[in-house]
């Protein structure tokens, strides 16, 4: 199902949200809506158009720690660009899985400095091991990023509804298909 872009009062991207939430917000009072997808939501007794871009009414302040990267899975592998650390080749997701570099076992930790990504394959030849122990070469060390979440949402959406593209702050030069 669609999902929606939420922007702050001053028309700043703060996230994508789940349809339902979108309707929530707009039940609520909380938002405008500026663009709508080509889908309506039929509810017993009402029907929405659905929401693309919403624009909150109130200003939201963001605290820097909603401006740091979160920890994730998907934001490990867009760190180190869907490429396994170990035999450097770049993956699809769902070839993808991550690593711990130093292993739980061993006294290592869940952090961005101990996690990278990794092929199944290259996985799997590691096991339970440090890749010295494993004769396995990391390709850089693991390091907590530094892009902002503005940043990650860009990056990490391929095929961005045409209504965004407008509320989003493009610094690549857009396919024209039309």
């Amino acid at each position: 199902m669609e999902m929606t872009l939420v922007l702050n009062s001053s028309y700043e991207p703060l996230r994508v949200v789940h349809w339902k939430k979108a309707i929530t917000l707009l039940c609520q009072g909380k938002v405008e809506v500026l663009e709508f997808h080509n889908q309506d939501i039929h509810g017993v007794s009402v029907t929405f158009q659905l929401p693309s871009v919403l624009r909150l009414l109130k200003m939201v302040k963001l605290k820097s720690q909603h401006r740091s990267v979160k920890f994730s899975r998907i934001n490990i592998f867009t760190r180190d660009r869907y490429t396994c650390q170990y035999c450097c080749k770049r993956h699809r997701t769902e070839s993808l899985t991550f690593d711990h570099v130093l292993p739980i076992a061993k006294g290592g930790k869940k952090t961005w400095e101990n996690i990278v990504t990794a092929c199944w394959r290259c996985n799997n030849k590691k096991s339970g091991r440090t890749p010295d122990e494993a004769g396995m070469l990391l390709k850089k060390k693991p390091v907590k990023p530094r892009w902002t979440p503005s940043l990650t949402l860009m990056l990490g959406l391929r095929k961005t509804p045409k209504t965004w593209r407008d509320y989003l702050y493009w610094h690549v030069e857009l396919d024209v298909d039309d």
